[in-house]
């Protein structure tokens, strides 16, 4: 079940077929899972942006910075060229380098590549060692390699899987969670879709509705109930280049606290835009020394921006929705979205749909 399952509609505009990041042509998403004896709850969230060698073909890229505490690898290249090289891999803090070390295997075993003595990982994280054994470091090369071979389009899974498997929101079960905007024909009608890895804390607001103060679940200290992380990955098949992407990156914040995030002095928020635009797609060797793009000019970019706000909130909604109760390191409990109260507050304030 989703928010709009419940009758609860984010936005204006209309999401795409599946309301998922997916509905950008060519973008496909796998997971692994793990969950082991009582105290395994981590796994491996693998986005790409298509169906190629992505090194050979790479895609007009930016990374925002809402708050850094993290440790997002490949960062420095990206904002130097402005795209990226490999697909984006979504994991925990202490699996970074792994992650990062699979997607090499991954670039390099190509046969296009075998003259490759340099590659970009993208590895994006956040910290699930409240009910994940995080030191055991359990996530290993293959398992980011099954995640990237299992890797489709169509639905995505959401909640405790792959990346999300382990992770809080709000003091709630967190997780994976999807969501897509198709902007006007007028305006181009292109599709934004968006990712979320939920691990953050702040004050949990859903359509505008105080459901963290209706239910007397907020910080207290401001220490650890409020830290985390949201690792936020938007797709479009807009023609971007990576200064306007920077820009849309920085909107998808703007859903991110529109759900009640205040990206605290320990969260690591970052956003990963990427432009699937095939016209725009950089060869890695070329015969012509120039470039040729086309990109929206900077005017026409605006409904992009709304799209991402709400595509970026009801992600990070469906995260919280599709999420079950679970238990992990060292008996760590953590209760799911209590959906049946949340609804009862969204009566009183009148917003649910009839």
């Amino acid at each position: 079940m989703r928010v709009r399952d419940y009758g609860i509609e984010i936005g204006v505009l209309k999401t795409g077929k599946l309301n998922a990041i997916t509905d950008v042509e060519g973008v496909k998403v796998g997971h692994t899972t793990l969950q082991e004896g009582d105290s395994i709850r981590t796994g491996v969230t693998a986005i790409l942006p298509h169906s190629g060698n992505i090194f050979q073909q790479k895609v007009p890229a930016a990374i925002y910075l809402g708050n850094g505490f993290g440790k997002l690898a490949g960062y420095s290249q990206v904002k130097e060229l402005g795209n990226i090289e490999t697909p984006i891999i979504l994991t925990n803090t202490l699996s970074v380098p792994e992650a990062s070390n699979a997607l090499i295997t991954y670039t390099l075993k190509h046969p296009e590549n075998k003259d490759v003595r340099s590659v970009n990982s993208i590895v994006g994280e956040t910290n699930d060692g409240w009910l994940n054994d995080i030191r055991g470091r359990h996530v290993k090369e293959k398992h980011v390699l099954d995640a990237l071979k299992n890797a489709t389009g169509g639905s995505v899974q959401e909640g405790n899987v792959g990346a999300g498997t382990g992770t809080v929101c709000f003091n709630y079960k967190g997780g994976i969670g999807t969501s897509s905007r198709i902007i006007p024909e007028s305006f181009g009608g292109y599709t934004v879709g968006v990712l979320v890895q939920s691990n953050f804390g702040g004050i949990f607001e859903l359509n505008g509705v105080p459901i963290a103060k209706e239910l007397d679940n907020y910080p207290r200290q401001y220490t650890y109930d409020v830290d985390g992380s949201c690792m936020i990955v938007v797709m479009t098949d807009a023609p971007m280049g990576s200064r306007n992407l920077e820009r849309l990156a920085k909107r998808a914040i703007m859903g991110l606290a529109k759900t009640g995030g205040i990206a605290s002095n320990g969260s690591g928020d970052y956003v990963i835009a990427v432009s699937t635009a095939k016209e725009n797609l950089i060869p890695y060797q070329s015969e012509s020394r120039y470039q040729e793009t086309k990109e929206l000019r900077n005017g026409e970019v605006t409904p992009l921006f709304l799209a991402t706000i709400e595509a970026t909130e009801e992600a990070i909604l469906n995260s919280l929705f599709a999420a079950e109760t679970m238990k992990g390191r060292t008996g760590h409990e953590i209760e799911a979205l209590p959906i049946d109260k949340v609804l009862s507050v969204m009566k009183k304030y009148q917003a649910l749909k009839d």
